[in-house]
C-alpha cells in the first residue's frame, strides 16, 4: 500500500531542501572568499612588518643587526620582535566575516532536517525502508553526508569545507530528481527487510563518507598546487594547509573503507539468500568489487613510501569516479540481476 500524500510531502521536502542548500552554498562561498582575502591581506601585512624590523626571509635577524643590538646594549626585553608589531588580528584575521559561514551552517542544518524528513516521509509512504531504487539511494546517501558534515561542523571549525560538501550533495539530490521513481513497492528479489536495511544502509553511509573524502581530496589538490607555485591567493588562502587537508582526506577514507568492505560481504550473503549463490559475476557485484579494489589501492599507496600524497589522492578520486559510474552507467545501461533503478530506459 502506497500513500500518495506522504510521497508528495516527501518530494516537496526534498525540493525545498535543494533550494536551501543553494543558499547555503552561496553563504559558504562568500565566507571562503572573504576569509581568503582577509588572510591574504594579513600575510602581506606580516611580511611587511618582518621587513621593517629586519627579519630575513628565513625568519632570523641578519648577523649585522644582532651585532648592532649588542653594541647598543639592547637586551632581549628591549629588542624589537615580530610579535611586538604583528596586528591584533593574527589569531582570527577574518573574525568579523564568520557570519557568512555561520549562516551557511544554519542553512545546512535546515536542509539536513528537510532531506532527512523527506527520506522518512518517503519510507512511510511505502511502509518500508526507502532504499529500493536510485532515487531513494540518492536521498539516503545525501542525508548521511549532510548529517556527518553538520555534526562535524559543530565540533570543529569546518566552515571552509562547506562549499566542497554542499555542492556534491546538491549534485546527488539533483541526479536523484533526474532519475526520479514514483513511490512503489519492492520487487520480490529485494523484499527482505533485514538484508535491505543492512546492506544498502552500509552502502549509502560509506558512499556519503567517500563523497566527503573526495571533497577533502579536491581541496587538498587545489591548495597543494597553490603552495607549490607560492600563489596562495583568493579563496585558496581560506583553506587549511595542504598537509592538514591531506591528513583529513586519509582519515575519512580510513572510516569509509571498512564500511564498504562490509557492504561487499553483506551483499554476498544476501545474494545467497535471494539467488542461492554468494557470487555470480553480476555487473553490480563486479563494480562493487572494483570500487573496493581501487580504495584498497589508495590506502596501500598512501602507506607506500614510493608514492607521493598527491598521486595517492588521485587514486582516491578514481574510486569516487567508479562510484559515479556504478550509480549511473551500471544502473541505467547494463542489464543484470541488480537492475533496480526503477527508471524506464
Amino acid at each position: 500500500m502506497t500513500d500518495p500524500q506522504l510521497a508528495l510531502a516527501s518530494d516537496i521536502a526534498i525540493w525545498a531542501s535543494l533550494a536551501v542548500l543553494a543558499l547555503a552554498l552561496i553563504s559558504f562561498s562568500a565566507h571562503l572568499a572573504v576569509t581568503g582575502a582577509a588572510r591574504e591581506r594579513h600575510d602581506k601585512v606580516k611580511a611587511r612588518e618582518k621587513v621593517r624590523v629586519g627579519v630575513g626571509a628565513d625568519g632570523e635577524q641578519p648577523a649585522d643587526t644582532v651585532d648592532d643590538d649588542c653594541a647598543t646594549g639592547l637586551t632581549d626585553s628591549t629588542t624589537p620582535t615580530t610579535a611586538a608589531v604583528e596586528p591584533p588580528t593574527v589569531s582570527h584575521p577574518a573574525e568579523v566575516t564568520r557570519r557568512w559561514g555561520v549562516i551557511g551552517v544554519q542553512l545546512t542544518w535546515l536542509a539536513t532536517f528537510g532531506v532527512v524528513g523527506g527520506t522518512i516521509l518517503r519510507g512511510l509512504s511505502v511502509q518500508r525502508w526507502p532504499l529500493g531504487n536510485m532515487y531513494e539511494f540518492a536521498i539516503v546517501a545525501a542525508s548521511f553526508a549532510l548529517i556527518v558534515f553538520s555534526t562535524w561542523s559543530l565540533k570543529r571549525d569546518r566552515l571552509w569545507l562547506g562549499p566542497f560538501v554542499v555542492l556534491p550533495v546538491m549534485a546527488v539530490l539533483g541526479a536523484g530528481k533526474i532519475w526520479y521513481t514514483e513511490a512503489s513497492q519492492l520487487m520480490p528479489a529485494l523484499d527482505n527487510t533485514m538484508w535491505l536495511s543492512i546492506h544498502v544502509t552500509l552502502a549509502t553511509l560509506s558512499v556519503a563518507l567517500f563523497i566527503i573524502g573526495a571533497a577533502l581530496g579536491v581541496a587538498f589538490l587545489l591548495r597543494d598546487s597553490a603552495e607549490k607555485r607560492s600563489r596562495i591567493r583568493g579563496w585558496l588562502a581560506g583553506l587549511p594547509e595542504g598537509d592538514k587537508l591531506e591528513t583529513m582526506t586519509y582519515g575519512v577514507h580510513i572510516f569509509a573503507f571498512p564500511l564498504w568492505t562490509f557492504t561487499l560481504i553483506t551483499g554476498a550473503i544476501w545474494a545467497e539468500v535471494a539467488w542461492g549463490r554468494y557470487w555470480g559475476w553480476d555487473p553490480k557485484e563486479i563494480w562493487t568489487f572494483i570500487i573496493w579494489v581501487v580504495y584498497a589501492a589508495y590506502l596501500h599507496s598512501r602507506a607506500t613510501s614510493g608514492w607521493t600524497k598527491r598521486h595517492a589522492t588521485y587514486v582516491a578520486l578514481l574510486g569516487m569516479l567508479c562510484i559515479i559510474l556504478n550509480y549511473t552507467v551500471v544502473n541505467l545501461l547494463i542489464t543484470g540481476l541488480h537492475s533496480y533503478s526503477g527508471v524506464s530506459t
